[in-house]
């Protein structure tokens, strides 16, 4: 987060929009987030551009008094025309805005941060609805066991649900059990490991459009000649490795997903053997039909591991034969697998 940092490194307090509810149509669902600086500079997307200078406005505010607001904005009536924004996208959503700064230790973006520079998972709470006395709108539930935290705060409840929303990654609501209390459970959003077997020529445009995505990426190739970090300056590690020695030399299992395309035959039976041990749930193979069956024969009962998760030939069928075009394909359908699987990354 590069606008973080420079702010906090300048000491500047800022405003972070959380969209904690959408309803009908919206560009973002729950758990998308915007930084707002006092100019109105800004990192983040909560609706493509369209309320984003209202939003700006609104953190000035924030910034001022220090006091959250819950914004609500409803697009799917006339109230869109009256306000002006004539977005059109019959949609309703609501953002918590609060101000970050050094007074409240830079919460609760420092604890996502620092989780992932661990990559780690974690989730934190925003309290949304309060009829407690002693718990405001805007109040953090960050995963420590605080105890000055408020009662309705530090309940075992909502500590195992902020658990949860953790390790499945997926934003959600905690709401107590008198009903007076309404926290939104925001998790981190580790960015998908990519592995990618083979770095060829063709291999940079992969690297590009993955990285584009947030894609953290492996390379790895038999060829010392291939792995020249300097073709790859995106890539978050580029390796010389001989194909059977895979397995041993990387947890192949905290990888999303492994294509191959090292273009060689025998090294690409060798990545199969090793993705067939593991449970990457994702493995592309480049190459036509009549080929990737040599290989699964070739492989014989380990084949029968990669049921399910083999994409084979790799890659949505979009058109197109160059290096850029392929890429395309292939990043597409890890995106696509990535979504359907996960609601989101």
């Amino acid at each position: 987060m590069p606008l973080f940092e420079r702010e906090r490194r300048a000491g500047r307090s800022f405003v972070l929009g959380v969209l904690v509810h959408t309803s009908g149509s919206t560009y973002q669902k729950p758990g998308a987030l915007i930084l707002i600086t006092a100019p109105g500079d800004y990192a983040g997307l909560i609706s493509g551009g369209c309320l984003e200078a209202d939003l700006r406005e609104r953190a000035g505010r924030v910034l001022q008094d220090g006091h959250p607001q819950l914004v609500c904005y409803e697009l799917r009536g006339p109230e869109d025309l009256l306000w002006g924004l004539g977005l059109g996208c019959e949609g309703a959503m609501r953002i918590l805005l609060l101000r970050v700064g050094e007074d409240n230790d830079w919460q609760p973006l420092r604890c996502l941060v620092a989780a992932l520079e661990a990559r780690r998972p974690v989730a934190v709470g925003l309290v949304c609805e309060s009829g407690c006395t002693d718990v405001a709108l805007g109040s953090l539930v960050l995963p420590t066991r605080d105890a000055a935290r408020p009662g309705a705060l530090a309940c075992a409840r909502l500590q195992s649900a902020l658990e949860e929303a953790a390790q499945r990654a997926r934003s959600t609501w905690y709401v107590s059990e008198t009903r007076d209390l309404s926290v939104f459970l925001l998790p981190l959003l580790l960015p998908p490991r990519l592995l990618v077997l083979g770095a060829g020529p063709d291999v940079a445009p992969v690297v590009e459009f993955a990285t584009r995505l947030d894609w953290r990426v492996t390379l790895v190739d038999h060829r010392p000649a291939y792995t020249d970090s300097k073709h790859f300056a995106q890539a978050e590690q580029v390796l010389h490795l001989d194909a059977d020695k895979l397995g041993a030399a990387l947890e192949l299992n905290l990888f999303r997903a492994a294509v191959i395309m090292s273009h060689h035959l025998a090294t690409d039976l060798a990545y199969l053997r090793a993705l067939a041990q593991s449970d990457v749930p994702y493995v592309g193979l480049l190459g036509p039909a009549k080929r990737r069956d040599r290989l699964l024969a070739d492989l014989g009962l380990e084949a029968v591991r990669l049921n399910r998760r083999l994409r084979a030939p790799v890659g949505l069928p979009l058109g197109g034969r160059t290096p850029e075009a392929v890429a395309l394909a292939i990043v597409a359908e890890l995106q696509a697998f990535c979504h359907e699987n996960q609601g989101m990354c």
